[in-house]
């Protein structure tokens, strides 16, 4: 496929997952009082979705490494109607918590296959701007879902916005099934061994080639994840927004985490996709330390919670083709188990966060505690996991008038990397 049609197709598979996240997220509160619960059982409806996000992961890219990636993602796709069918019509507290598990775990074919998509087809700059088009049709689906739910809640109730994901999933399903070609070119089913499933994790989580990028996302993507559980309660409990005033406000968010990525496609034709990590990350940093006492001088203010919210969003827009690009390059055999890990450590940054969050009797402490704690822990994975120098591998060419340009120790690099040097014809 073309990288504008890998890009699309791409972004509508990956969407899902936040989608579903963000469409339902201003009707928590009114769920509190529809099923006569507390917030901290709406909290779990969330906990219960990342843990099936997340762990659910870890079989899909197996899987679609073993069968490929078509009859992985209709399979996965399939288990998230299903999902979908039992939140809207449950009829209490612990049926909505199974249809959000099931939604979960049917989501994670999203991010597992069309990453793994990409890495079949690209690699290098192309899969870099792959995955910043990606990022940027990803952000017009969560920028405007708030706002949708919101406008849904008010008019129809919470129960329609779960049909609304029925049929977007049935979208899904059809697109895969006639649109999509498998790009798995040589599925092999001993990936789908458990213990070669146990092997290639193992590969993968002791490599910091893969774990020093995947961990930086992992925390600053799974920031992102865990304000969805937060920020409904401060805005709208705490500082009191309306549900389609907060759905308003999140357009802060995606909005600027779309400029980011445009941004990012301009940079990409000057710099290396690499090079704009440490950018983004800096950026993170200077929005954590926002978070930590934005509202804490200014509690009542929308505009204080959601400035430092929307600069971190730039900032992940700036990290996110180069890390996403970095983690999945050395591993073309095993491009979907990478895929599934990365997206693991990225929900399970979610749930880690809004675990810890919900230890908190204030949503409005939590904001300013633990986000800013998560932008740390991607600062620490990125100055601890350097990755390690291959050794240098001596070049020959056969042909008699040609010579490679190198340094004295030859080329350096591991399987899979981007090696650059010159050949040229020797002169008289």
């Amino acid at each position: 496929m073309s990288e504008t049609r890998t890009a699309a197709i791409g972004a509508m598979i990956v969407v899902l997952g936040p989608i579903s996240m963000s469409l339902y997220t201003p009707a928590l509160p009114a769920l509190v009082a529809a099923f006569h619960t507390t917030p901290a059982m709406l909290k779990l409806t969330l906990s219960v979705y990342f843990f099936g996000f997340a762990f659910s992961q870890l079989a899909c890219g197996p899987l679609s490494d073993a069968f490929g990636r078509r009859p992985t993602a209709l399979g996965f796709f399939l288990i998230y109607l299903i999902g979908s069918v039992v939140a809207a019509f449950a009829p209490d507290i612990t049926w909505l918590i199974i249809g959000r598990g099931l939604q979960g775990v049917g989501v994670a074919a999203g991010p597992a296959v069309s990453r793994a998509i990409v890495r079949d087809q690209f690699t290098g700059q192309p899969s870099a701007r792959i995955m910043n088009l990606i990022a940027t049709m990803l952000a017009i689906g969560p920028a405007i879902a708030p706002t949708i739910g919101g406008a849904i809640l008010s008019t129809l109730g919470w129960q329609p916005i779960f049909l609304v994901m029925v049929i977007y999933g049935l979208v899904l399903v059809a697109l895969l099934a006639l649109f999509v070609p498998e790009t798995n070119r040589a599925p092999d089913r001993a990936h789908a061994h458990p213990w070669r499933v146990v092997k290639n994790y193992r590969t993968l989580l002791s490599d910091p080639r893969f774990l020093r990028p995947s961990l930086i996302i992992g925390f600053t993507l799974g920031g992102i994840y865990t304000l969805a559980a937060i920020l409904p309660f401060v805005l709208i409990d705490h500082i009191g927004l309306t549900p389609v005033q907060f759905g308003l406000a999140m357009i802060c968010q995606t909005g600027s985490f779309m400029t980011g990525s445009l941004v990012t496609g301009r940079l990409l034709r000057r710099f290396k996709a690499d090079a704009l990590i440490p950018v983004g990350l800096a950026i993170v940093l200077v929005a954590a330390a926002g978070m930590a006492v934005a509202i804490r001088i200014f509690p009542g203010s929308a505009v204080a919670a959601m400035l430092p919210v929307a600069v971190w969003a730039f900032g992940i827009a700036l990290l996110l083709p180069g890390g996403t690009t970095s983690a999945l390059s050395g591993f073309p055999h095993i491009a979907g188990a990478a895929s599934a890990a990365m997206g693991f450590l990225q929900i399970g940054g979610g749930l880690l966060g809004t675990t810890v969050a919900s230890a908190f009797s204030e949503p409005a402490e939590a904001f300013t505690i633990v986000i800013p704690g998560m932008a740390v822990a991607g600062l620490a994975a990125f100055a601890l996991l350097r990755p390690r120098p291959a050794p240098g591998r001596a070049v020959r060419i056969s042909e008699p008038d040609l010579e490679i340009s190198t340094d004295p120790a030859g080329l350096v690099g591991a399987a899979g990397d981007e090696i650059e040097a010159k050949v040229f014809r020797k002169t008289a």
